[in-house]
């Protein structure tokens, strides 16, 4: 494929953008656009991140010689007069060689005798090489070739519909992010790399589901049209997960429920609720005292504590009244703490005394199923059904990822220390976080799992997936630990600001990641792709279930559920 040429370089620099006059309709360029410049040997890649207006003169700009001069001379006089300037942010460079066809191209090889990768851009192109519009055998360079396993169609670009790949192999690999405004398509996004994820089989996934979205199928808000569930079309490699005894997501059962038994309840997961509880300052300090006191079962003794008095006889023969012996009280005072604040811990703490997904005696290990689930290589939607609040979703997540956390560590832990012969490798797993300011805002990060995950957990096979609409509100640190970033829409200064933090270049896509259309265009950034670039993202539709489905990667399901797979819609 023959690409399409549209100016030459005329100045730019290393720091800064290269600068290319072009020789073609400006309106047949955009600003996102992929190019190429041919260079000798060398082909650099680009992004068009401004188009400007010029002139030889200021007078031939503001007098218009269209009106006043034939049309032959007026255009002839503005190709000379008038033009328009490209700003390309310089990305990668690719030794080629001379042409194949050349005679100097026996030499080179000799010299060449491995195929060159692209790598960061080093120097600079000469004057007056060639800029054209990158082809479909240039994005296959840099993004991989659609057709090749472990590369996941994400969109295509703008101008001319190339597809273009992640690199799910790398994607899995450090934690990532989907970000946009309310609106943009983020629910729709994440459910398209949530399918590829599953159907390329290399990782577990755990989606904690607050809206209940993912699992089931469900009616669009805006469309009203069918929206396909995951678990519709990968049927049991895609376990639902109701909270609480007798749940049901979508009036659908799912394929079992999650209860916490009390004793699984540390101290920690309380203190990561601080915000939402409102706890003073006093609260570590007494609920160590509980542990302490009953260990395990200390939120459940201090749920049945009463706030009760009786009356006693003094040695003098008076009445008076003193706590009960099961009250809050009666413990304070024992144990050496303050009973007001005891006291106002257990009036707090009753909002998740009173959850019913919080039991004595759970009928099964609903914990350890979830995560024998995950290693066992199925994925696992947890659908939190009509507990929905912010304390349901705060508490539930984070114990939950606490135990996970531990699980896997130990698993590996284990494979290091006794090699791949005795132990299997721990499967990576990937936890999709929705709403995610409300687990990693910088007060509650230091507290929760979620953090630790995103910093620490990327050598013991687990990374995030975070899902938000409000990137400025997570905690900087853990924005920095993100590698693939593929974001919607932003309208917010701050919001553009922390989805580009840590990237180079942030200034010059600052602009274009603003002026992304409102729906079905996303900006990619950073480890799963090789360079940034805007795309026309995927629909989820029927295609791309037939698209994705066709070289489905389970190759135990029988006859009938492939079938099922592929046609069930």
């Amino acid at each position: 494929m023959t690409n399409s040429k549209i100016g030459y370089i005329i100045g730019g620099g290393l720091k800064d953008s290269f600068s290319a006059r072009l020789t073609v309709d400006p309106l047949s360029v955009q600003e996102g656009g992929f190019v190429v410049i041919d260079s000798g040997y060398t082909r650099f890649y680009g992004l068009v991140t401004d188009l400007q207006l010029g002139a030889t003169d200021p007078r031939f700009a503001d007098e218009q010689s269209e009106t006043r001069l034939p049309p032959a001379i007026a255009k002839a006089l503005h190709g000379q007069t008038l033009y328009t300037n490209l700003e390309i942010l310089p990305a990668l460079m690719l030794e080629r060689g001379p042409d194949p066809k050349s005679p100097e191209y026996a030499a080179w090889r000799s010299e060449h005798a491995e195929d060159a990768r692209p790598m960061p851009v080093k120097t600079v192109p000469l004057h007056h090489a060639n800029v054209s519009l990158a082809d479909a055998t240039d994005i296959a360079a840099i993004f991989g070739d659609p057709q090749k396993d472990g590369n996941f169609v994400i969109g295509y670009t703008r101008e001319q519909g190339h597809p273009v790949c992640i690199n799910l192999d790398k994607f899995i690999q450090r934690s990532a992010g989907v970000f946009g405004a309310t609106g943009t398509g983020k629910s729709f996004l994440t459910r398209i790399i949530l399918a590829g994820l599953m159907n390329h089989n290399k990782a577990s996934v755990l989606v904690l589901d607050m809206h209940n979205e993912y699992g089931f199928d469900d009616v669009a808000s805006d469309t009203k049209q069918n929206v396909i569930g995951l678990k519709t079309k990968f049927g049991n490699q895609v376990q639902i997960i109701g909270v609480g005894a007798g749940a049901t997501i979508r009036g659908r059962a799912p394929s079992f429920n999650l209860e916490i038994p009390m004793s699984e309840i540390s101290t920690s997961d309380v203190e990561t609720l601080s915000r939402e509880l409102n706890l003073k300052e006093t609260t570590p300090t007494t609920l160590n005292a509980l542990f302490t006191s009953f260990r395990t079962d200390w939120f459940a003794r201090f749920r049945a504590m009463n706030r009760e008095e009786v009356e006693e006889i003094d040695e003098k023969g008076r009445v008076r009244r003193v706590p009960h012996p099961d009250s809050v009280a009666f413990w304070a005072q024992a144990s050496g703490v303050n009973v007001m604040a005891a006291e106002a811990l257990h009036d707090k703490l009753r909002r998740l005394f009173d959850k019913p997904y919080i039991v004595a005696a759970p009928a099964a290990d609903s914990v350890a199923q979830v995560i024998q689930t995950l290693e066992s290589g199925k994925h696992v939607i947890l659908s939190f059904g009509s507990h929905e609040s912010d304390l349901d979703y705060l508490f539930v997540s984070n114990l939950l990822t606490r135990k996970i956390r531990a699980a896997w560590e130990a698993k590996t832990n284990q494979f290091r220390s006794r090699g791949a012969k005795l132990v299997n490798e721990p499967r990576p797993l990937i936890i999709v976080v929705e709403e995610a300011h409300k687990l990693l805002n910088r007060e509650m990060a230091a507290q929760t799992t979620f953090a630790t995950i995103a910093r620490e957990l990327r050598k013991y096979y687990v990374t995030l997936l975070i899902v938000d609409q409000r990137p400025s509100q997570i905690y900087d640190e853990v924005m920095s630990q993100l590698g693939t970033r593929i974001c919607g829409w932003l309208g917010d200064d701050l919001d553009i600001q922390a989805a580009l933090s840590g990237l180079a270049g942030r200034d010059a896509l600052r602009g274009m990641l603003a002026r992304l259309q409102p729906k079905e265009e996303v900006l990619l950034l950073g480890w799963g792709v090789p360079m940034p670039l805007p795309v026309h993202s995927r629909r989820y539709d029927a295609v791309f279930w037939q698209d994705l489905l066709k070289n489905s990667h389970f190759k135990d399901k029988t006859i009938a559920e492939k079938t099922n797979l592929l046609f069930d819609s």
